[in-house]
Order: structure tokens, then C-alpha cells, then sequence
């Protein structure tokens, strides 16, 4: 499971995407990606939607758009931009409800939008009740470098992009929290 953002703020952007595509080519039972908000917002930009291109030049798409060798997000390979879109926004393994931001907590989980699911923060990251499942997200980038644990949620962005470790959350189907963390410094 991949919670999003395979794009922006780093020189690999090309590469993460392929390995991504392959990744699941080869395992496409086992191997989920979701959809986040750099995903979200390239898609945008290559559909020339009002301000979406100055939005995503802002959070790091100078550095994809060099990765792939082009000047525009509607210039990325065909086969990528469908990629980007053929991307779920959650999944739910009946335990555990992944999406990339979060959600929104005064919604039913079946009925979140696009918008909550790839953005949200403040109402999402504030909320102490339970969802019925453990939300494990990224999108918000912890100062502390360690995955954040709590009764209803599990944010397991480490802050990679901003030299923190990337960190993945090893689960299994006997409980709802992980098990074990891995993680990788550079």
C-alpha cells in the first residue's frame, strides 16, 4: 500500500512513477497506490484547469517536469497521465481505511470527497473519535521524524521530502495497529 505523492520535490519523479507502474503490473493483486495531491494537482495542470499549472509549479513540479524532460504536465508520457487517474483515492482492508490526507470526520467514511481525501488537515488531524477503522494517512509531514500513533489514526509521513526518513507501517490481520515500522534514512 502507497498512500500518494509519487511526484514533486525530487529529482526521481520519472523513475518512482515507473517503478511504481511495474511494481503493480507484476503484482497487481498485492500492490495498491492511492492517489494524492501531487497527483491530483499534475492532473489538473495537464487538463489546463485555471491556476492548477501555478499551483503545482509552486509544490515542486520543476523538478518532475526535468525528470521527464518536459516543459509541461500535458507533455508527460500518455500512459503516466492515466496512471495518475486510474489511482484510488482510498482503500479499505476492512481494519484500516488508507487514503492520502485524511478525512473528513463528519462524514461517513464510504462518502468522502475527492477534495477531503487528498487535502484535508486541520478538522481531520484535530478529530479524537473513532471512524470505525484506524485511518492510516501521510500529506502532513511530522517534525519528530517518527510515525504518529493514536487511538483513531496513524500518520506515517516522516518528512522524506524534507530529509526525514521515509517510513513504511508493517500490518497484519490480527490487530488494527502495525506491527512494526520500517525505516529508511538516506
Amino acid at each position: 500500500m502507497f498512500v500518494g505523492d509519487y511526484i514533486d520535490r525530487g529529482p526521481q519523479s520519472r523513475r518512482v512513477v515507473e517503478l511504481l507502474i511495474d511494481t503493480q503490473r507484476a503484482a497487481p493483486d498485492l500492490v495498491v497506490c492511492l492517489r494524492g495531491n501531487h497527483e491530483a494537482m499534475v492532473l489538473a495542470a495537464a487538463a489546463e484547469e485555471s491556476r492548477a499549472e501555478a499551483l503545482w509549479l509552486m509544490n515542486g513540479a520543476a523538478e518532475t517536469l526535468l525528470s521527464y524532460g518536459v516543459r509541461r504536465a500535458a507533455d508527460l508520457p500518455s500512459a503516466h497521465l492515466q496512471w495518475f487517474r486510474s489511482l484510488p483515492l482510498s482503500y479499505d482492508d476492512g481494519r484500516r481505511y488508507f487514503v492520502h490526507a485524511g478525512v473528513d470526520p463528519q462524514v461517513a467514511l464510504d462518502q468522502q470527497s475527492e477534495h477531503d481525501q487528498v487535502w484535508i488537515r486541520g478538522p481531520f488531524l484535530r478529530h479524537e473519535g473513532e471512524y470505525g477503522r484506524l485511518i492510516v494517512h501521510g500529506h502532513t509531514p511530522l517534525e519528530t521524524a517518527r510515525p504518529d500513533l493514536r487511538s483513531n489514526r496513524l500518520n506515517v509521513d516522516t518528512g522524506a521530502v524534507f530529509g526525514g526518513p521515509l517510513t513504511a507501517a508493517v500490518f497484519d490481520q490480527a490487530q488494527d495497529a502495525p506491527v512494526a515500522f520500517l525505516t529508511e534514512m538516506d
